[in-house]
């Protein structure tokens, strides 16, 4: 592992977008661990926040949500207030809420994401990943490389998946595609040009979620958005606005992390040749790889508590009303939990089983990801199908990081093979 820096850093401010550009801080999270796991970091434009560092501490704020609230009126997942800053015309999502109604409206689309339901999707997404595959093959063909992996590969295989998930064309994605960069976008003057421009975006994804949930109305199928449909009309309580944001939720959640998690990897195996061996050599490693890769790019930076009373957390006092931050990168490395967290291992997880070993890449406690399941099979199934078709598919340049204290992000790769 890397050491941690022996000498405080002059400024933290984790709240920065700008830190995040040219790569995730990783040793200033290794400082902050050893030396003040606990952290008041000011806002010039807010009241301040606790960021939370080492792994024990996120579990427990993530396990109990009567003292670390989630929910929007006590200020919502994100570092700045929801009550401030939500469009008025979206109300609260599942994520911003506290159980038992967070469980409720998770019941919701749970069906989605069963086992047998895993084992309907996965011949759909190896084929999908055959025809991008066929298509950079084709691409490079007659343009010559390097070509761009996200636009070509990692984008549209999770989009499209996604769409599949609400029962769409594929050839929506490219929509759904650009709706989710303005939503998480908004530090990146490339996702989000304006305010305009998202109002605009929000205003589109209210017609287009609208007018699915009309076609299911009249005809019901299997997909997210008809268990949506049924719910409401079973008698859960789902206003217009409400079905809005958890349309939202479903947009970014199931675009973000496996996208990025797909980018990050194949930088990852080019950057550790032996471990890009190993999966070569052992196919049957795949599924802890994927685990591996989420660990290690922890594609989804922080989630955001509100502290519901006086509680003490690491030595210190967290007061009633306290924002509270916890940065899963830095729980993922945590030397107290992982061995030479540093270094990436995809048979990390074929070694080591229970909570001392467990990654918080996709949450944890009452939040923990919905989708984990599917993305690690999409991991295992996208890197299987690229060691088959491009064993030689290598990063030629530095790719260009997403401007956002929130998602690990890569707009572009240039690839070739």
């Amino acid at each position: 592992m890397a050491a941690a820096a022996t000498q405080a850093p002059k400024e933290i401010d984790l709240k920065n977008p700008d830190l995040y550009v040219q790569a995730v801080p990783h040793d200033l999270f290794a400082w902050l661990r050893a030396n003040d796991p606990v952290h008041w970091n000011p806002e010039e434009d807010g009241a301040g926040f606790w960021s939370l560092t080492r792994h024990e501490d996120i579990v427990r704020a993530s396990t109990d949500p009567e003292t670390f609230s989630s929910a929007r009126e006590n200020g919502g997942h994100r570092i700045a207030n929801e009550n401030d800053v939500a469009d008025a015309s979206v109300e609260v999502s599942m994520i911003s809420m506290d159980p038992p109604r967070h469980v409720d409206y998770r019941r919701m689309i749970m069906g989605g994401f069963t086992p047998p339901r895993l084992r309907d999707m996965e011949a759909g997404i190896r084929a999908r990943a055959n025809v991008l595959i066929d298509a950079m093959i084709a691409k490079r063909a007659a343009e010559g490389g390097p070509i761009d992996f996200v636009a070509s590969f990692s984008a549209p295989y999770a989009i499209q998946t996604l769409a599949e998930l609400f029962g769409v064309s594929e050839a929506d994605g490219d929509k759904l595609f650009e709706w989710s960069n303005a939503v998480v976008g908004e530090d990146d003057p490339e996702c989000r040009s304006s305010q305009d421009y998202i109002n605009a975006c929000i205003q589109e994804m209210a017609l287009y979620s609208l007018g699915l949930w009309q076609a299911r109305e009249q005809a019901m199928g299997d997909d997210l958005i008809s268990m949506l449909v049924r719910s409401a009309k079973e008698g859960t309580e789902f206003p217009v606005p409400r079905y809005l944001a958890t349309f939202i939720l479903l947009v970014v959640a199931g675009n973000e992390t496996t996208r990025n998690s797909i980018t990050g990897g194949l930088i990852a195996l080019d950057q550790n040749p032996d471990q890009r061996a190993a999966l070569i050599a052992d196919p049957s490693l795949l599924p802890h790889a994927a685990q591996e890769i989420v660990r290690y790019i922890s594609p989804v930076m922080h989630m955001r508590r509100t502290a519901t009373r006086d509680v003490e957390v690491g030595g210190k006092l967290i007061k009633k009303g306290d924002k509270v931050v916890m940065w899963y990168p830095s729980a993922n490395r945590d030397e107290t939990v992982f061995d030479n967290p540093d270094q990436f291992d995809v048979s990390r997880t074929a070694k080591k089983t229970g909570l001392s070993g467990k990654h918080l890449g996709f949450g944890f406690g009452q939040h923990v990801c919905l989708g984990q399941r599917l993305a690690e099979l999409q991991l295992k199934v996208a890197f299987e199908t690229l060691f088959e078709r491009l064993p030689n598919l290598r990063p030629v340049s530095a790719p260009r990081r997403l401007r956002s204290n929130f998602i690990n992000g890569i707009k572009t790769l240039a690839v070739d093979f």
